[in-house]
């Protein structure tokens, strides 16, 4: 029996089948086009800082993660912090995310209150999401919260991260984002989220080491040409100008460059992977001298800005100085994707010096934007009935990316727990 076993990508799903299967004994080859591990989990040189280029944050429901971290002798490197989010509304910074924080809100009325908070509590106690699948999100949410507290707190937030997919969007996937972040509560009023000390690295370079430990590579700035495909079988890559010979293949790159990939692959099959969309985003990273907020999370609703919100990471994982992060969702084929960093870094400035007026020229140390073309699945509804199986009608290859533990939002925990699944399944 051949061993040898071929992943495309290594973020945290990639790595994820190449560490559970060098668990179970196999040799894992694992090729990556960029030069480092992580994908959209990967560090970079922050002026002296080595840091996520895209904001991450872990739930105390994040049991995959976590049991990796037990597993790796970790656990003890994992800390919980009570946070707190805020509301920019109406040039006004406010509390948010409990109930005392929605009754004084400002800017809605009592019932609209009720409404919106009894949608956001059924939401976190619900387990079944099949009934949602083949909702549209926006009007599901309209008919519990009512158009004033839809127009208040939901509107911008799906106007500015999905644009004109706004009005196809799975109710189940959108109820899944709202039961995580509910269910990072240990009481209604308290909310406590979690970091890794040294970041995501800390857990890549782990599951690096244990794979090349225990006989898997790494081949990074290797992207892979071509997945041969013969009589109904895989029996190789094209990768670095020479064919290397495999007779299982696993990828875990966005869907849509499985096809350019996979040319043949049968008809159907690439059309399904050529029609699934994506999100892009522009990710703007800021270091500061001082804070911005006292918020983790700060929602915003100004039409001066065409956000839907902002993190302000030091408020979760302390660091020598302020690190905010402020993620422009665009899908990738909109004009604005195209345009240079700078506007996006000058928007920034002048969003957190608005916010906080206190902030001078001088209080910004460094500021950075990184890209990612295919960020975020759009997940209409009734989603998975659109995809092929993860396991293609082509022996020995299987691919699938964030999109296939929908409804599930795109997540450190859920990549590992779905590419272990993978390797488990490719290996029966």
């Amino acid at each position: 029996m051949d061993k040898r076993i071929a992943i495309l990508g290594a973020g945290p799903m990639g790595l994820a089948v190449a560490y559970q299967l060098s668990r179970d004994g196999y040799n894992p080859i694992v090729f990556e086009a960029d030069d480092r591990v992580g994908g959209m989990t990967a560090a970079f040189d922050f002026s002296g800082l080595s840091i996520e280029r895209y904001y991450h944050f872990h739930c105390i429901s994040d049991h995959a993660f976590l049991n990796v971290l037990d597993e790796l002798d970790l656990a003890d490197q994992m800390r919980w912090v009570e946070t707190k989010m805020g509301y920019w509304y109406q040039n006004e910074l406010q509390p948010w995310g409990n109930p005392f924080a929605l009754l004084k809100f400002r800017g809605l009325s009592l019932v609209a209150k009720f409404r919106y908070g009894l949608h956001a509590f059924l939401s976190t106690k619900r387990n079944n999401w099949k009934p949602l699948d083949h909702v549209e999100a926006t009007g599901w949410i309209r008919r519990w919260v009512g158009s004033e507290a839809y127009e208040v707190l939901w509107r911008r937030l799906f106007d500015y991260k999905f644009y004109d997919y706004t009005d196809n969007l799975s109710a189940a996937w959108i109820w899944s984002r709202i039961r995580r972040i509910g269910r990072s509560r240990y009481s209604l009023f308290r909310e406590k989220l979690g970091y890794l000390e040294g970041g995501s690295d800390t857990l890549l370079n782990a599951m690096r080491d244990h794979i090349l430990a225990n006989g898997g590579e790494i081949q990074l700035k290797s992207p892979v040409k071509k997945v041969i495909i013969e009589n109904g079988e895989v029996r190789g890559l094209e990768v670095d100008g020479a064919t290397v010979h495999f007779n299982k293949i696993i990828s875990t790159i966005p869907l849509p460059y499985v096809a350019s990939i996979m040319p043949d692959l049968p008809v159907h099959i690439l059309e399904k992977f050529r029609s699934v969309k994506n999100i892009a985003v522009v990710c703007v990273i800021v270091k500061l001298r001082k804070a911005v907020t006292e918020n983790f999370w700060l929602n915003t609703n100004d039409p001066e800005m065409d956000i839907p919100g902002l993190v302000e990471y030091t408020n979760l994982r302390p660091l020598d100085h302020h690190i905010v992060y402020v993620p422009f969702y665009i899908p990738g084929e909109h004009p604005k994707f195209s345009e240079p960093d700078e506007n996006f870094i000058n928007k920034v400035r002048s969003y957190l010096q608005k916010i906080n007026p206190q902030l001078s020229e001088e209080d910004f140390i460094d500021i950075r934007a990184s890209r990612y073309r295919y960020a975020q699945p759009i997940c209409q509804p009734g989603y998975l009935d659109d995809l092929p199986p993860a396991k293609l009608p082509i022996e020995g290859l299987w691919a699938a990316d964030t999109s296939y533990y929908y409804p599930e939002d795109r997540g450190i925990s859920e990549s590992i727990d779905f590419g272990r699944k993978l390797a488990k399944d490719a290996t029966r």
